[in-house]
C-alpha cells in the first residue's frame, strides 16, 4: 500500500515532527531514517527485500522528554499500521506468556481499520451517486408498491430470501402501473429535487430511509486467544438483513446511506488480505517501560520474578515468528519496534543479551532545559499556551501572557524537574492549571474582556499559597 510518509524524505519527516515536539533531534532522525529505508526496501527485488530485516531503535531518556510524543506523531502522520504498548502490562499477577502475542493482533486490528477507511475512501464516490437516488426516492416515491411484512406467506422468506414476490403480488403492481400514466410529472418533480438536492436547499427536510438494522453483539469472547465468536453470525446469511424505518433529516440521511452503501462495495476479504500484507511490511510496535522489565543486578523477588520472562516472550516477536490471528496467520520478521524507557535503575544492558543484539540503534533523548520549556510554551502548532487561550476564548476572555510570564513559568518548571522528580515537560501542565485555576473559575461572572498575565502575577500566584521554599512540595 502506497504510503506517502515513506515517501517523505528524511529530512521532510524531521521538519514535520518538529511541528509538533521541541529538540530530541537525534531520536528524530534515527526515527526518520528508519522510515526511510522501509521505502527503500520496498523499491527492491522480492529476493533481496526478505532478506532485509528493520534495525530496531531503543530510545533512552527521563519522563516527558518526548519518547512517546514522538510515537504519537508518528501515527497520526502515517498510513501505516501502528500500535502502542507497555511493557509493564504483561507483567501483571496472572500473567500469561501468550498475552504477548496480543500486541501482534492489536497491530493487525489497527491495520484493518486503516485499509477498511481507505477502501471506503474509493467508493465514496459510486456511493454518493446511489444514496441521491434513495435520498429522491424517499422524497418522491416510484410507483413500486413494496410488499408489507404483514402480507408476506409463511414461506416466502425461504423462497426468495426476502425478495420474493408472489403472483398476487405481481399482477397488484402491474395493475396500479397500468392506473399510473403519469410517469412523466413523477419524472418532472424528481428532476426538481434533484436539482433542490444539488443547491443543498433539502438540507433540513425530514425524510424516512431504510437502513439495515445491526442485531446488538452478542460476542463470545475467547479471553487470552484474541478470539471472539458473534452468536448471532453462527447461521451466517441464512436469514435475511433486517431494515428498519428511521426518520432523519436530509444531511443525516446523506451520511448514514453513504457509509452504508460503500460498506456494501467493498470486499472484504479484500481489505483483510491487504491488512494482513501492510502489517507484515509497514507495522510499527512501540513499546513503552521497556526498562521496567529489565532484570536489574541482583535477584529481586515478588512480583518482578516474571519480569525476565516477559523478555523470552517479547523475544521471539522480535526476532520473528508467525502468530495466529483471528484474521489469519501474521509474520512480524519485517515489523518495525521502538523500544522506549526512562532507564534511571536498569541500563539497556540488563535486558537478556539477545535483546539487546535485537535493538542495535540505541538513541538518548536530552532532558529539557529552560530554553526548551519556552519554545514548548510557545513554538508547536499546538502548544500549552495556544490550548490555553483557545479554552478561554470559547467564553468571551481573551488572555495574553507576556514573554517574562512566560519566562518564569519555564524558570519555574526547570527548578522544580531540577529540585523534585523530573517529569520533563509535564510539569508545564501542572504550573499552567495551577496559574490559570482562579480565572477559568470565575470566568462565568467576569466583565473584562482581555487579561495579561504577566510576571508578577506568576510570582503572586505561587507565593500567596505558600512561602517560596516549600514551593518545590506544592508543585506536584
Amino acid at each position: 500500500m502506497a504510503n506517502k510518509l515513506y515517501q517523505m524524505t528524511p529530512k521532510e519527516i524531521v521538519q514535520e515532527l518538529d511541528k509538533y515536539i521541541i529538540g530530541q533531534d537525534e531520536a528524530k532522525k534515527m526515527v526518520a531514517i528508519a522510515l526511510r529505508n522501509r521505502y527503500r526496501r520496498s523499491l527492491l527485488s522480492d529476493e533481496m527485500r526478505e532478506e532485509i530485516t528493520p534495525k530496531n531503535i531503543l530510545m533512552m531518556g527521563p519522563t516527558g522528554c518526548g519518547k512517546t510524543e514522538i510515537a504519537r506523531r508518528l501515527a497520526k502522520l502515517m498510513d501505516a499500521p501502528f500500535v502502542k504498548v507497555e511493557a509493564t502490562k504483561f507483567t501483571e499477577v496472572g500473567y500469561v506468556g501468550r498475552d504477548v502475542d496480543s500486541m501482534v493482533r492489536d497491530l493487525v486490528e489497527a491495520s484493518i481499520r486503516i485499509t477498511k477507511q481507505a477502501m471506503l475512501e474509493e467508493k465514496y464516490s459510486i456511493a454518493d451517486e446511489i444514496v441521491e437516488e434513495k435520498i429522491i426516492e424517499a422524497i418522491i416515491p416510484g410507483n413500486k408498491k413494496k410488499v408489507s411484512d404483514k402480507n408476506r406467506g409463511p414461506f416466502d422468506f425461504i423462497l426468495g430470501g426476502g425478495d420474493y414476490v408472489s403472483q398476487k403480488e405481481q399482477y397488484e403492481q402491474n395493475q396500479q402501473q397500468e392506473q399510473k400514466p403519469e410517469d412523466g410529472n413523477v419524472e418532472l418533480a424528481r428532476e426538481q429535487v434533484r436539482q433542490q438536492l444539488k443547491e443543498g436547499l433539502l438540507e433540513e427536510q425530514y425524510i424516512e430511509i431504510q437502513v439495515t438494522d445491526k442485531p446488538k453483539g452478542n460476542n463470545l469472547d475467547m479471553g487470552n486467544e484474541g478470539m471472539s465468536i458473534a452468536i448471532g453470525n453462527i447461521f451466517g446469511d441464512m436469514a435475511p438483513k433486517k431494515k428498519k424505518n428511521k426518520k432523519v433529516k436530509v444531511k443525516d440521511a446523506r451520511k448514514i446511506l453513504r457509509e452504508e452503501e460503500a460498506q456494501n462495495l467493498i470486499d472484504m476479504d479484500q481489505v483483510t488480505d491487504d491488512a494482513l500484507e501492510n502489517a507484515e511490511q509497514n507495522g510499527i510496535i512501540f513499546i513503552d517501560e521497556f526498562d521496567k522489565i529489565a532484570q536489574g543486578s541482583g535477584y529481586r523477588g515478588g512480583a518482578d520474578v516474571s519480569r525476565e520472562g516477559v523478555l523470552r516472550d517479547i523475544l521471539p516477536i522480535v526476532e520473528g515468528s508467525v502468530i495466529n490471528t483471528k484474521h489469519g496467520p501474521v509474520k512480524t520478521d519485517h515489523v518495525l519496534f521502538i523500544g522506549a524507557g526512562a532507564f534511571h535503575t536498569a541500563k539497556p544492558t540488563d535486558l537478556i543479551p539477545e535483546l539487546q543484539g535485537r535493538f542495535p540503534i540505541r538513541v538518548e533523548l536530552e532532558n529539557l532545559d529552560q530554553e526548551t520549556f519556552v519554545k514548548i510554551l510557545t513554538v508547536p502548532e499546538n502548544a500549552l499556551l495556544k490550548q490555553h487561550k483557545a479554552l478561554l476564548e470559547t467564553e468571551g476572555i481573551g488572555i495574553e501572557f507576556t514573554d517574562e510570564a512566560i519566562d518564569e513559568i519555564a524558570t519555574m518548571a526547570f527548578l522544580m524537574n531540577e529540585q523534585t522528580e523530573n517529569i520533563g515537560a509535564r510539569r508545564l501542565h501542572t504550573i499552567l492549571e495551577k496559574l490559570l485555576e482562579d480565572i477559568s473559575f470565575n470566568i462565568p461572572e467576569m466583565q473584562e474582556e482581555k487579561i495579561v498575565i504577566d510576571r508578577e502575577y506568576v510570582k503572586e500566584k505561587f507565593e500567596e499559597k505558600i512561602h517560596p521554599e516549600d514551593i518545590d512540595k506544592y508543585i506536584l
